[in-house]
């Protein structure tokens, strides 16, 4: 078992018969240090330190929920974790693997029934609490995405609009060779889904962009692999098929206003 120290202090000096210690590869970097340094450990400041000699460099699971902290952390085993702290009989966290088969609930359950002093919960549900904070920012994050389909939508029923009230002569000289309504309705819906479809491949790029430089900022200044931004499958396709129904729904709603308008209306109106 390998418990995790948050760091109190770190001294670089020489000792008899050392402790084996892992160190998180961000201190490594940070303080030079490598596989087969001999190092001083101590509870407080202030404290006389612990040799110790380093065995391992690791770099940690990356985890959300502590990524705000930047703790640099250490790794000892358990004997030596409770020597140094001065407390050998007490932890804080213990891990249990289970048995394939067991259930996390029903185990935690008969652990707190046989003994106190203790309270054991499933990984899933600590998991659960620890997330809560993202849970809002994706309500919130989905809270902009309505407003701002909303008025995307707006927007492009307007550009709609307008470029219809500029194909009114065309119109009006089409109705006027026997061209039929329903052939100017079609060539308007499919020039609003033309629109609709280069906006979308536009919004893509801007979002793959946008999300590689997050990515990069971010995982550059909390040092870790996390992917702070991404663009899924899932959500290209929806976009698509949403800007292509808002694009034939505006399309639609304009040129409809135009075939319903007399010919000689829209001749005058030129």
């Amino acid at each position: 078992m390998s418990p995790v120290l948050p760091l109190a202090a770190l001294l670089l000096q020489a000792s008899v018969s050392p402790v084996p210690l892992a160190v998180e590869r961000r201190l490594a970097d940070s303080l030079g240090l490598r596989v087969g340094d001999t190092v001083a450990l101590a509870a407080a400041p202030d404290a006389a330190g612990r040799a110790a000699v380093i065995t391992a460099i690791y770099a940690p699971a990356a985890d959300p929920s502590s990524i705000m902290r930047r703790d640099l952390q250490v790794r000892l085993h358990l004997p030596d974790l409770g020597a140094l702290l001065g407390a050998p009989d007490r932890v804080d966290r213990v891990a249990v693997a289970l048995v394939p088969g067991a259930g996390p609930a029903a185990t935690a359950e008969r652990l707190n029934r046989l003994a106190f002093g203790f309270e054991a919960h499933p990984s899933a549900r600590l998991a659960a609490e620890s997330s809560r904070t993202f849970q809002v920012v994706d309500r919130f994050h989905r809270a902009i995405a309505v407003i701002t389909i909303v008025a995307s939508a707006v927007f492009l029923l307007c550009i709609m609009l307008l470029k219809v009230e500029e194909r009114r002569l065309d119109a009006a000289v089409m109705r006027f060779v026997g061209v039929r309504r329903r052939t100017i309705f079609g060539a308007l819906l499919l020039e609003a889904a033309l629109v609709a479809v280069v906006g979308s491949l536009v919004g893509i790029g801007i979002a793959l962009g946008a999300g590689a430089l997050t990515n990069l900022y971010y995982q550059r200044l909390f040092a870790t692999p996390l992917i702070f931004s991404r663009v899924t499958p899932g959500i290209v396709g929806f976009s698509v098929a949403l800007s292509l129904a808002l694009g034939l729904a505006a399309g639609a709603a304009a040129a409809f206003r135009l075939v319903r308008t007399p010919p000689m209306a829209l001749w005058r109106r030129g």
